[in-house]
C-alpha cells in the first residue's frame, strides 16, 4: 500500500468511516487468501458513513474509538464486537458475555452518562485498571464518550507502584474490578485512595464491590444512554511499564498508529481478532481494540491464559487473526493450526531479539511482526514482504509512510522516528501537550545488524 493510500485510510478513520464501510486496496499485502471475497458486502454495508450516535458526523480531527463503535453499531448492529473467554467466571466471578456492536454501544452510552455525573473537568484523566476482557473495552470507550482521557494502568502493579502511577498521572478517578484471580484490584485501589487525596472517584465492576466504591454494574443496568460528549480522544500509558513515566498520545496520533498497523495487519469486516496480549499499553490497544473498531471486526481476548480455552477458541470456524506475544512463536510452530487462521501477529517489545524464527508465511497466512518501542512507536511488517528486520537494518528500503511514520537509522545504529503515528511525549502536570512537529525524534534504542538483518534491538 502506498503512502497516499495509507493517508487516505487515516482520513477515512477521522471522518468516522470504519473499514467496514470503505474500500482499501489489498494489493501489496501478502497472504490475504480469499480476503477480497470476504470484503464484498451487500449494498447496505457500503458507502460513506452516516451520522453516528450523536446524530451528526463527528468533525474529522475529533474522531475517537467510541464514535467508530457507534458508526458500526448503527450500520451493523448484530455484528459481534467483544467476546469473553468461556472460563472468565473462574478468575473474575463474572459471566462470559458476547457483545454485539449494538449492545456494546448501548452500555457504553449508559456508562458514559454515569461518568458525566461525576464532578470532573472536561478532558480529565480517568485510570482504567482492568483485565483485558469486555469490561475493559466498554470502560475505555465510555471514558472517551464522557469526554475524558483514558489512562491505562497495568493490573499487575503492586500497591506502591499503583500509588506512583496515580500520582504521576494525577488521576482524579479510576475504573477497576473487584476480582482478578487471587488479586483484589478494587480493595488495593481503596488503599491507594487513602494515601492520595487527589483520587476522588473509584468505581468497579463486581461481584462484591467494596463499600465506598461506585458499582459500575448498577450504573450500566439502571442508567440511560445519551449523546457522546466532545473530547480530545487519545490516551495515557506508561513507557516500559514504568509507573513513574506516564506518556500522552493525542487522539490523532492514536488513529495514525492504528492506520499504519492496519496497512500490513489487514483486518476485514466480520473478522475475529483473537488476542493473547495484555491490554494495558499502546501495543495491546492498537493490535486489539483499535484494529477491531477501525476494521469493523470482533475482538476476543484471553486475559488469563488457559491452554484448553485457547485451543477451543482457535478451533472455532471463523476467519481469525491471532495476536500473540512473540515468546509463543515456537509453541505455535509446534501446534496444529486450523485452516481458518488467516494471519498470526507476533508482538515484540524493544529491547529484544528478533529471532530465531520458527514460523514461516504460508499461502493465505502471513506472519506479521509488531515491534513496540516503549509507548512511542509501533513498527509492523510481514515476513517475506516488508520484514521489520530488514526495515530496521535499512529503513530506506522499508515501506514506511512519510506522511504518517518514518524511521531513520544513524551510522551508530541509533533509531529515530518522525510522523503522526509516533507522536507521543512525557506527561507533565499543568503543561498542555505540544502540537506535533514534523521533526526527527531520537529514540532510546539502537539496532544491531548482522548479515544485513536486524538481530537485536538494544537500549542506547
Amino acid at each position: 500500500m502506498s503512502a497516499q493510500q495509507a493517508a487516505h485510510l487515516l482520513d477515512s478513520i477521522r471522518a468516522g468511516i470504519p473499514l467496514s464501510r470503505i474500500a482499501v486496496p489489498t494489493s501489496g499485502v501478502p497472504g490475504n487468501g480469499d480476503a477480497a471475497g470476504r470484503e464484498a458486502r451487500p449494498a447496505s454495508e457500503s458507502g460513506s458513513a452516516g451520522p453516528g450516535a450523536e446524530g451528526v458526523r463527528v468533525p474529522p480531527r475529533s474522531q475517537r474509538l467510541c464514535t467508530l463503535l457507534a458508526a458500526t453499531a448503527q450500520a451493523h448492529p448484530q455484528r459481534l464486537a467483544f467476546v469473553d473467554s468461556p472460563h472468565k467466571s473462574v478468575w473474575s466471578g463474572r459471566p462470559a458475555i458476547s457483545w454485539t456492536y449494538a449492545a456494546a454501544a448501548e452500555i457504553v452510552g449508559r456508562l458514559a452518562n454515569g461518568l458525566r455525573t461525576w464532578r470532573l473537568a472536561p478532558a480529565s484523566r480517568i485510570g482504567i485498571a482492568l483485565a483485558g476482557s469486555s469490561e475493559s473495552f466498554l470502560a475505555y470507550l465510555a471514558v472517551e464518550a464522557a469526554g475524558h482521557i483514558p489512562c491505562l494502568l497495568p493490573l499487575d502493579l503492586d500497591e506502591e507502584a499503583l500509588l506512583v502511577a496515580v500520582q504521576a498521572a494525577a488521576l482524579p478517578a479510576i475504573i477497576t474490578q473487584s476480582r482478578c484471580g487471587a488479586l483484589a484490584p478494587a480493595e488495593r485501589l481503596c488503599r491507594v485512595a487513602v494515601r492520595y487525596f487527589g483520587l476522588r472517584y473509584l468505581a468497579a465492576f463486581g461481584p462484591d464491590v467494596p463499600d465506598g466504591v461506585i458499582n459500575l454494574d448498577a450504573m450500566a443496568l439502571d442508567g440511560t444512554g445519551g449523546p457522546h460528549a466532545p473530547g480530545p480522544g487519545g490516551l495515557i500509558s506508561f513507557a516500559g511499564g514504568d509507573p513513574a513515566r506516564p506518556v500522552h498520545r493525542s487522539g490523532d496520533a492514536l488513529l495514525a498508529a492504528i492506520a499504519v498497523h492496519l496497512v500490513t495487519a489487514r483486518v476485514l469486516p466480520g473478522d475475529r481478532i483473537l488476542s493473547l496480549l495484555p491490554q494495558g499499553d499502546l501495543r495491546g490497544l492498537v493490535t486489539g481494540l483499535g484494529a477491531a473498531l477501525v476494521g469493523g471486526a470482533g475482538l476476543e481476548t484471553l486475559p488469563v491464559f488457559e491452554a484448553r480455552s485457547f485451543a477451543a477458541a482457535l478451533d472455532r470456524p471463523l476467519p481469525t487473526r491471532l495476536v500473540a506475544p512473540a515468546a509463543l512463536e515456537r509453541n505455535l510452530a509446534a501446534s496444529r493450526l486450523p485452516a481458518t487462521l488467516d494471519s498470526i501477529v507476533l508482538a515484540h517489545r524493544a529491547p529484544g531479539r528478533l529471532g530465531p524464527r520458527w514460523l514461516s508465511p504460508e499461502a493465505g497466512r502471513p506472519i506479521v511482526d509488531v515491534v513496540a518501542f516503549d509507548e512511542t512507536a509501533l513498527l509492523t511488517g510481514a515476513r517475506d514482504a516488508n520484514d521489520v528486520a530488514l526495515t530496521l537494518a535499512c529503513p530506506e528500503r522499508g515501506p514506511l509512510f512519510s506522511t504518517l511514520m518514518a524511521l531513520r537509522r544513524d551510522a551508530d545504529g541509533r533509531l529515530a522516528f518522525r510522523g503522526r503515528a509516533c507522536h507521543a511525549e512525557p506527561l507533565q502536570r499543568e503543561i498542555a501537550p505540544t502540537e506535533m512537529a514534523d521533526a526527527w525524534n531520537a529514540s532510546a534504542f539502537l539496532s544491531g545488524v548482522e548479515d544485513g538483518q536486524t538481530l537485536a534491538i538494544h537500549r542506547a
